[in-house]
Order: structure tokens, then sequence, then C-alpha cells
């Protein structure tokens, strides 16, 4: 209704304010979603009510659950956002009172307010807020994080780059505040939800370009940040608590500026050359700050810039060393050069390219000094082998060699010099474990024989250091731990038989540690729910790890330290591998404390969670073995102990508990003790009444099923089913429906036929429960899906058939999806959605495509991660087998003059190409290639013009022709001009979008993208050769076109083919230089052969000689990276050899390229100076090659070939001798291979030298 009914806005707004502090969530979310629609027509809610509404929103962040916050996020967001788009909202009714305008700053305050305290008014000033003694409710600081991130969603692209700058130093101070960082953990979990606030915003919804304008911004931030700093040391007290929170702003702007430099690769060697921005320097200069955090940070960042950019590896590593050389007496300098070497070492596995042979040698000089190694075992065997005797020495003298020497140890020393010794010792370690992890190829008996030495001296070590530990307390604490983490990891790395003598001292230390016999802190695994089945996250709550969010979400979960993991805990991380799923490592807290949510008497709690750990673990290796689990005794216990937790009042113990019961039957693989397991949960559920125990062994049956399989348990399957449907239909308690309903789906899904029968009764339950059960139960409706799911696999091929049973069963399938899908949670409808993709796998005739395609479409707009993922994915399974159907129903989509749509106008595949510039998670992308892949394989070769332009559209935008000299442009733009009038309109319209004044433009196509769409191309290349020959006819495709009046064919689009390999080839990322070369060799290949029917004896390429000259040029230049050198002179060879080019003056031009890269062959090139010898070997045999291949064409063309080679090459002459129909120029095959060896000669004396 809009305005029309203004004068009852406030009546809603006082009814709806008391809602959002509401005990009950769903009431909150609610109250959230009217205020949504209210504050689009209620200009009071942002202006006069601003202050008040936003403390509401504050205080209903407080207690509140994912939904919640996601839901006042999204208004709080978007109130924020109609201060700043006053000017376009609909004008306020009651115009008498005139209402100042918001500043940004105002209303940036606003949320920063909320940030670090909870609600403290912007018109106060900061200094209040500073003052403050309030602890950061750590729900609210969450809940504000995502409403930053709507604010810029709202506002768009266009409003953060004219505000760049404003709006990354505000969110860049906000860590740097006190309030921020009142405890460690606490400064963890900001920077955390800083990270997000820039990830979310600077890494997904700007283009390359606002990117590399952001990273100079936060280059300049970090370089005042690091001005500010007083190094004299007699000022020290002074600047020592601004130095100590800045740090953190310092640790923030550096993480991201590595990750938008990964982001960015080769392209970002522009930033780093750019010598007024000194982006390396700046970097550089944090590695001496006196915080531990920011070094490492800075550190992390040298990595990143290397595994972008590996021309920067080897200077690096020697402005490294020499700074060390240089610094000695600061130990700042010495910790960050330390570690950015460490880093900088860990990014040459990530490059092609490598590093030259000695530099390990030197780096491990300089680390023998330091006794920091480690991290030379990245660099793999050939490195390490030669230094392996010197290792050997150094980590013989890390341990005392007897227990004489160790007892001496202990009778001497202080602190000081025992934390010296226990950090050396810990490196040491880390070192074999890096070994083992890095050089398996090295591992022998022997090597395995001279590593136990060492490690048996830390184990003894370990087990007799008590008394040392209490004589220097808290300050030998961190050091032991670390050595014993270092020690447990490299054991996981040895057989386990090798330590046999020492199990003993082994078990008494791991027991010690899961049962906190010698720790104070309330500690915890973090493993304990990543053990526990994946499927399991449904009763965890695990499932957060599959939204957007999940990053900031963990700090906010029981029981769970993931999500207070930072740099700082081990600088290890700096060279390890990086998990796929993160973008900066964040190994978690020595000891894993979780604090302010345990108490003391939680103490058996957590010691229980750590033993399930090792409890799943053990079985979990005996299933993969193949072992027995020993002694009758030990039998028992654990199964005491699991059966004792399955009644936990926490639910991961439980969860764990009905895991391992699972797994101990499993194990054990006896029919009786699975049938007394069985028993126990059945006696159990029959008398009980209280939620955990029903829970609990309900879990308990399921995982029975889920191990022992359908056949080890049939005997007990009517009664389970049977209890579980019982206890499914319990109306008075959600959480027993969500446990009963889930071991319900792991008894379907492993019962298989056997299920059969009673399919019928559980599909009943499933529809009558959602028909009955609140929506505002999601979990519940949650596990429907679930078992729906099962049941659909049950049934299997048998829902193609029509006889009654199958077609109601099929029915009332459809109807349960229909109600999923108009549920308003997204994990419900992401369920309903894998259901749809299940019932087509078995039945795809009765699956509606109309309905549900332009369901997935509109799907894929969705603001929820899950929900994306399974429409990808259903889209995935539908295009392998009905592409084009798919493809058309994703066109109806399209947006017509009446309304909106998420698909654009170039249709589903075009939606599915902008995915993959906003999409960060792996397997998303990997769908959509596939998807994308399967429409181009059923498609491309009959609509050749739409998938074509696709490519085109994303592969030629924006191109500025950054990598080609003044002449080479000037050339290409004119051969490109001349060859494609047609066309030349639409490139205009589609590369240059300066005049776009939307607030929402679509970001430009990333490297990743457009190196996916080279790709593309080649496969439409290889299509079409599969399909009709007209594709490389010129002559054949004009007469059909002319007789059939239809038909697209390849040779038509040869311009477009041409362009877009030059676009590729000529860019600043080398991977898509790599591409553009491989597209163009492609085409080479593929239409060298194609006559010019306008003009007999003259080739189709002939007219494109210009743009491949010009495309080659610049992988010739000095500073090229070797491999894609190499990659340019296979394709001179081939244009040369094609017999294109005939004419002495198009001739010469591509063969001068290949005469400048003669000069690598005797000269030290960069090539050799930066990367490893191997690369410079490559690019000689590739410049061999190709003049070798030239050589043979110009000796057949002048008839001087061996008889051999001659004979093998008549048959291609001849071919072309049938073209010229009138014996002219092109028959001079001859006098072309004269020229070409005239050409050749003068080189043949310095090549006969290599």
């Amino acid at each position: 209704m809009g305005t029309a009914i203004s004068n009852v806005h406030k009546d809603i707004y006082k009814a709806t304010r008391h809602c959002l502090t509401d005990r009950v969530m769903a009431v909150r979310v609610a109250a959230a979603k009217c205020l949504i629609e209210m504050v689009k027509h209620a200009n009071f809610l942002y202006t006069t009510e601003l202050e008040s509404l936003a403390t509401l929103c504050f205080r209903g962040f407080e207690g509140s659950n994912y939904e919640v916050r996601c839901s006042i996020a999204t208004l709080l967001g978007i109130l924020i956002a109609m201060t700043q788009q006053a000017d376009k909202t609909i004008p306020n009714v009651n115009t008498s009172k005139v209402t100042r305008s918001i500043s940004l700053d105002e209303a940036l305050g606003v949320l920063m307010s909320g940030f670090l305290r909870g609600g403290v008014s912007f018109l106060k000033g900061t200094g209040e807020m500073i003052k403050g003694t309030t602890a950061v409710n750590r729900e609210v600081r969450v809940g504000v994080t995502h409403a930053y991130v709507v604010l810029v969603q709202q506002m768009g692209s266009v409003w953060l780059e004219r505000n760049l700058q404003k709006f990354l130093t505000h969110i860049l101070d906000l860590v740097a505040n006190p309030k921020a960082a009142s405890s460690h953990v606490d400064a963890v979990y900001s920077r955390k939800c800083i990270n997000f606030i820039l990830r979310s915003v600077v890494g997904k919804m700007i283009g390359e370009k606002v990117q590399m304008s952001t990273c100079k911004e936060l280059v300049q931030i970090v370089a005042k940040q690091m001005n500010t700093i007083d190094f004299n040391p007699e000022n020290a007290k002074d600047s020592n608590q601004e130095t100590l929170f800045s740090q953190h702003l310092l640790v923030c702007a550096l993480q991201e500026l590595g990750s938008l430099v990964l982001i960015l690769g080769t392209t970002a060697q522009n930033l780093l050359t750019d010598q007024q921005l000194n982006f390396v320097d700046a970097t550089c200069a944090v590695l001496i700050h006196p915080c531990l955090a920011a070094r490492l940070a800075a550190a992390w960042c040298l990595r990143c810039i290397c595994v972008a950019v590996p021309s920067q590896i080897t200077p690096l590593i020697d402005r490294c060393i020499d700074a060390m050389e240089n610094m000695r007496s600061s130990p700042e300098a010495i910790s960050g050069y330390s570690s950015a070497l460490a880093a900088v070492l860990g990014s040459v596995r990530f490059s092609p390219l490598g590093i030259p042979h000695t530099k390990g040698k030197v780096v491990f000089n300089t680390a023998e000094e330091l006794l920091r190694t480690a991290t030379i075992m990245t660099l793999g065997v050939p490195v390490v082998k030669g230094l392996l005797p010197r290792m050997h020495l150094l980590w013989r003298n890390s341990f005392p060699k007897s227990a004489k020497e160790l007892d001496n140890e202990k009778a001497r020393g202080d602190a000081f010099t025992w934390q010296v010794t226990l950090e050396g010792r810990a490196g040491a370690l880390s070192v074999m474990y890096s070994f083992l992890l890095h050089c398996p190829e090295l591992i022998t008996d022997e090597i395995t024989r001279r590593l136990l030495t060492p490690i048996e001296s830390a184990l003894a070590m370990l087990v007799n250091i008590s008394s040392v530990l209490k004589s220097y307390g808290q300050q030998l604490k961190a050091p032991a731990a670390i050595v014993r983490l270092r020690l447990y990891e490299t054991l996981t790395l040895l057989p386990a038989n090798a330590l046999e003598s020492s199990y003993t001292h082994l078990l008494r230390m791991l027991v010690a540690e899961f049962t906190l016999a010698e720790n104070p802190a309330n500690t915890t695994t973090s493993l304990l729910k990543a053990l526990c089945h994946a499927d399991d996250s449904i009763i965890l709550g695990s499932w957060l790890q599959d939204t957007d969010h999940h990053t900031i979400e963990d700090q906010l979960q029981a029981n769970s330290a993931a999500g207070s993991g930072a740099l700082e805990h081990d600088p290890c991380s700096l060279y390890r591998p990086l998990p796929k799923t993160e973008f900066c490592p964040g190994p978690l807290p020595l000891g894993v404390t979780v604090i302010d949510i345990m108490l003391r008497q939680h103490d058996r709690k957590l010691c229980k969670m750590n033993i399930f750990t090792a409890l799943l673990s053990g079985l979990k290796g005996l299933t993969e073995t193949k072992s027995s689990i020993g002694q009758e005794d030990v039998k028992k216990s654990a199964t005491s102990l699991i059966i004792t937790s399955l009644v936990s009042t926490n639910s991961v113990l439980r969860c764990a508990a009905g895991e391992a019961l699972g797994r101990i039957a499993q194990v054990v693989g006896d029919s009786r003790f699975t049938a007394e397991l069985a028993q126990t949960s059945f006696d159990r559920l029959k008398s009980a009444r209280d939620v955990v125990t029903r829970t609990g062994h309900s879990l308990a049956l399921g995982c029975l099923h889920r191990y022992v399989g359908g056949m080890g348990s049939s005997q007990h399957l009517n009664t389970s089913v049977s209890i579980l449907l019982a206890l499914a239909q319990d109306g008075s308690s959600p959480v027993v429906q969500v446990w009963s309903l889930y071991a319900l789906s792991l008894i379907a899904d492993s019962g298989g036929p056997m299920f059969r029968g009673y399919v019928e009764p559980t599909l009943s339950l499933c529809l009558k429960l959602l028909l009955s059960v609140p929506q505002t139960h999601m979990d519940v409706h949650q596990c429907i899906g679930r078992v729906l799911s099962a049941l659909i696999t049950t049934i299997g091929p048998e829902l193609q058939g029509n006889n009654a049973s199958i077609s109601a069963a099929r029915s009332s399938f459809l109807c349960a999806c229909a109600i999923m899908h108009a549920h308003s949670d997204p994990f419900v409808q992401a369920e309903a959605t894998g259901c749809l993709q299940q019932l087509h796998l078995f039945a795809p005739r009765h699956v509606n495509l109309s309905n549900l395609v332009p369901t997935l479409c509109r799907t894929l707009s969705s603001d929820y991660l899950m929900l994306r993922k399974a429409a990808v994915s259903c889209l995935r399974q539908l295009t392998q087998r009905e592409a084009k159907e798919v493809c058309d129903h994703g066109m109806t989509m399209i947006p017509t003059e009446d309304g909106d749509s998420a698909i654009p106008e170039n249709g589903l595949p075009g939606y599915l190409f902008g995915m993959l510039d906003t999409e960060t998670d792996p397997e998303m992308i990997k769908n959509i290639h596939d998807t994308l892949m399967s429409m181009l394989q059923m498609l491309a070769s009959e609509n050749l013009s739409q998938w074509l332009g696709l490519c085109k559209n994303v592969l030629t935008v924006a191109t500025d022709f950054g990598s080609l000299s003044a002449n080479d442009e000037a050339s290409a733009k004119d051969s490109l001009n001349v060859t494609d009038t047609d066309n030349e309109d639409d490139d205009m319209d589609m590369e240059y979008h300066a005049e776009d004044t939307t607030t929402h433009p679509s970001i430009q196509p990333r490297w990743p993208t457009r190196v996916f769409a080279a790709e593309c191309v080649r496969k439409i290349i290889s299509s079409c050769e599969n399909s009709n020959p007209a594709h490389f006819d010129l002559h054949m495709a004009k007469e059909y076109q002319l007789t059939k009046s239809k038909g697209d064919y390849l040779v038509l689009h040869l311009s477009d083919l041409i362009r877009m390999a030059f676009m590729a080839a000529t860019s600043d990322s080398d991977h898509l230089r790599l591409a553009g070369l491989k597209t163009l060799q492609e085409v080479i290949d593929r239409f060298a052969r194609v006559p010019e029917p306008e003009f007999p004896g003259h080739l189709l390429l002939e007219q494109f000689q210009a743009q491949v000259g010009a495309a080659l040029r610049p992988a010739f230049a000095p500073d090229t990276p070797s491999h894609v050198t190499a990659a340019a002179c296979e394709v001179c060879s081939t244009w040369i050899g094609s017999g294109v080019a005939r004419d002495m003056n198009d001739l010469r031009r591509v063969h001068q390229l290949l005469v400048s890269s003669l000069s690598k062959l005797s000269t030290r090139t960069n090539s050799t100076q930066l990367y490893n010898e191997s690369m410079a070997t490559l690019e000689k045999l590739s410049i061999l090659k190709a003049w070798a291949e030239v050589y043979i064409v110009a000796m057949v063309g002048n008839g001087s070939a061996p008889a051999s080679v001659l004979l093998k090459k008549l048959s291609t002459a001849q071919s072309i001798d049938r073209c010229d129909d009138d014996g002219g120029e092109f028959g001079n095959f001859e006098s072309s291979g004269e020229s070409l060896l005239a050409l050749v000669r003068p080189e043949l004396s310095d090549l006969s030298q290599h």
C-alpha cells in the first residue's frame, strides 16, 4: 500500500519494535521482515527513529540464532543504506518537520557503536565508546558484521568505488579500537569479522580494476600506520599501547592484501612494479614491527605475492637473507625476515617456474645458523637429498643423547635458557615432520632408524620434564606444549610399529592430554564434529559450514574453538599447505582453550569429548585396516563408556556416542554383539520419557544400521522402524522428532531393498508431518527432506513404473517437494531441490522441467550458499540429459518490459558465466564448469552464434591491449577492425561500460573465468570437428546457407575465433596468455588448409597474419616467463609450418620473433636468474624444437629433405595443389620453401652449436 497508510506506520512500528527482542526466535524474524518492508515507505524509521531502531537491532542480536542474525542484520543494513539514499526514496508525507540529512560518517558511526559495544549514540562522539568498560557481546558484533556487508550490497559497487578510501579506513579503524581487542581471543574474533567484511565486499562485489585500486589504498594505509610507530626505545612506553592495538589493523589489511593479490594473479605485476606505490617495500617494513602477529601477517602477504607473481620469489629470498645479515642485532628483524623467508619458500611449490637450484643451499646455510630449516623441506627431494647428512647432525645435536645428559640438563639453566632450548627442539621436530611430509621418496629403513634416535630423546625429555615445568611455572607452559604438538605431528607420519618400545610412555602422555590431568585450562578438541559422519550436521548444527558466513559464525558455536584460529598460534602455517576452503591460515590456539563458554564444573564433559575424539579415530583406523578390537575387557570398557554417553546432556557427545556405537559394532563384526546393542536401545526407548535418552538411543539405532549394513541388522529392522515412526510423531518435542527422523533416514539409506515394505507408512508420516509441524521448526522439516531422499533411493528405478502404488508414491513425493519448496527456510528448500534431483535421476519423464528449471534459475540469485549449491548441482544433472530443454526453459526467465528477472538476455549459460566471478566455493565453481560444459557439448555445434558470442563477451571485455607495444596496438586494432567490420559496433557496446550509471553494474569477467571461456572455445572447435565438415569449409558453408537458408558454421566465425585468441594471448595474466596461445594453436591447426573461395590460390587465414604476429610478439619480451615463451615458440613453428604465410615480408614478421629468441640460448636471461634451471632448459628446448620444425618445412618445400620426410609431406603438398584451380600463385610451393630457407640459413651456424 506504500505511503497510502502512512498514518498507521507509527502504530505498526510500536507493535513490531517489542517483537524484535521477543524470546521466540521466529517472532524476531517476522518482526525484522515486517520492518524491512516498512523502511521502504516510512522515512521516520531512518531519520528521527534511526538511533532507537538501531539500538533495538543490537538488542535483537543478543541471544539470537543464525536466522535471526541474518534477518535483523538485513534490516539494519537496509536502514543505514536508506540514510544515504534519501534523495531516491519516497518523500515524507509529514513535511512540517525538517529532518537533517545524516552523513556517511554518522551512518557508519551507528554500526561502529554496535560493533564496539552494542549501542552508543553516534551523536555523543567516540570518546565515550573508547572509555566504556562494558564487554562486547559477540552475537551483537557478528550481527553488525553481517549488517556492514548488507549495507554495501544495498548501496552497490559504484557507491563502494566512490567511497572506497573512507570505507576501508572506517572498517580497519574498528579493529584498532581498544574495545575490539580487550583480550587476545577477542582480538582474533574481531579480526575475523573485519576480514569477513572485506572478503565479502572487495573480494566479491568489484572487478579486477577496482580491486587493484583497493590494493593501492590498503598499501597506503599500511605505510601510514608504520610511519606512526616510534622505534626509539626511549619512547617505547608512550607508544606501546597504540602499537599493540594497531597491530590488528595491520594484520587485517595485510591478510586482505594477500587475498586480493592471489585473486589478481600475474596481473598484480603492475602493482608490484609501481615505483610510487612501493608495495613490496611497505609490506617488508612490517617485518620489523614489535608485535609477532603483524610480522607474520606481512610474511603471509609476501607468500601470497610470490604465489601470484612467481618472478618475485628469487628477489625476495635474496632480500630476506641480506636483511638478516644486516640486522642481526634486532630480534624483531630476525623473527620477521626469517618468517618471511619461510613463507616465500613455502610458495615455491605453487610456482610452475621454481627457483634456481643453488638458492636452496644458500637458504639452508642461513637457516642452519638460525636453526629454522623446516621450510627447506618443501622444496622437495632434489634440494633436500644433498643436505640430508647435515640435517641428521642438526637433529641429533638438538636433543640430549642419553639419560645422564638429560638429568644434567634438568639440574642447570634458568627459565629463559629452557624456553630457547624447547623452542629449538620444537623446530627440530618441525623439520622432521616437514621432511616426512614432503620427501617420502627419501624415507628408507635406515633413515627411519636414524630419525627415531632424536624422536625417542624428545619423548624421554617430555616424560621427565614435569619438575622443570613446576619450577618455572607458566613461562614454559607454551614452549613445552609446542614441543608435544610437533612430536605428535611427526609421529602421525611414521609407521605405527616404529615406536613400539616407547608405547607405554607415549600412551601415558596422550591420556594425560585427553583427561586434562596437567592442564588447569578447560581445553577441548575441535575435531569431534569432524570425526562424526558428514550427514550428522543436521543434528549438530554444523550445517553452518555450508553458509557464506561460517567464518564468523564459528565463533558463536558452543564447544568449538573453530572461530579462534590465528596465524600467530603456529608460525609453521606460513609454509604448510593451506586448506582449500581457507583464504588465510588460521591455526587453532595452542591447547584450544574455550574461553567464557565452559565453566569449571564442565571439566568431566570436556574430558569425555577429548576421549571420544580419540576413540572414534581409533575405531575408524581399525575399520580401514580391517583389524579387530583385541581384548574382551577393552571391548566391554569401550561399550560401557559409549552407552553411558548416549544419554549425555551434550548433543555433540550424544552424536559421537551414536557414531562410536555403530563403528564398534562394525569393528567387532559379531551379530550377537550387534543384537545386544540394539536390544539395549529398544529397552531404553520403550521405557524412557526424557528427551536426552530418546534422542541418544534413536541415533544409536540409526548408526547401527548405517555401519553394520542392511543384511547385518535385518532382524532388528521391523522393531527399529516401528519405534522411530512412533517417536517421530511426538509433537511435544521437536528435538525428539529431529533425531528420530534422522535415524529413520539412516535406516532407509542402509536398508536397501529390505526397507521397501516400510516405504508407504514412512512416506505417509512424512506428508502428515509436513502439513502439521509448524514451519518455525525448520530442523524437523529438514529431516523430513532427508527421509524423503532416502525413500526415493530405496524405490529407485521402480519410480518409472505406472502401477497404482508407484504412481501414488510418485505423486506424494512431488507434493512433498512442492510443500518444502514453499517453505521460508533456505535449508528446507535445498532439501526439496535435492529430492527433485533424486526423482529426476530415477524417473526423468515425471519431473516437470517447465516448473523446476525456472525455480532453480530464481534460486541461483539466492543469498544462501546452500541453496545456490543445491540449484547448481541439480542443473548439472539435468544438463547431462536434457541440456536443450533446460536452456529453453531458462530463456523463459529473461526479463521482459513488464518485470525483472534473475536471468540475463544471454540466458542461463550467461548467468552461470556471471556466477563464476562472484562464487568462491571450489565445489560450486566445479559444478558450474561441468554444467556449462554439458550444455556446450550438446548445443554448441547447433547454436554457434550464441555460444561464441557468450565466450566473446567474456574474453574481449574491457581490453586495454596492456601487453602490446604502441605499434602492435595500432596494427592489431586496424587488422581486427578490418576483418570484423560487421561486428564492430557490437564490440564497442560490449567492451566499454564507462557510461553505465546503475548502482549495481555486473562485474567484468575475472581472469579465471576468461581462462575457462578460452577452454570453452577449444571445446566448441573440437565438437564442430566431430559433427559437420562444412564447419571447416567456407565454400561448402556458404553453399549450405544459400540452399538450406539456415545453418551456422564455425568457418563463418573465424574472425571471432582469432579475435578471442588474440585478446587472451595479449592479456596481463600468464594463465590467460597460455590459454590464448593454446586457442590460437588450435585455430591454426584446424583452419590452416582451408582455402579462400573468392581468391583462388589463397588460404582463408592469410588475412589474419597481422593478428597472429601481434598476438605472439608479447610472449618474446625479455621479462616473459619461460613457459609462456615456450608455448609461443610452438605456435610460431606451427604458423610458419602451416604454409599460410608465403610472402617474404609476411614470413619475416613471425620469423623475427624466433630470431629474437636465439639470444636466450647463449646469454644469462631473466629466466636463469629468477627461475629453476629446468625452466631455462624447457625454454631452450622449445626454441630449438621450433627452429627444427621450421627448418624441416623449409627443406621439404625446397625439395632438399631426405626422401622419407619428403614422402611423408607429399600427400599434404598434393592436397594443397588440388585447391589451386588455376595453377597460379598458390601452386608455387617450392618458391615458398626457397624463401623460407633463405630466412633460416643465416641462423644455422648458431643453431648447430646447441
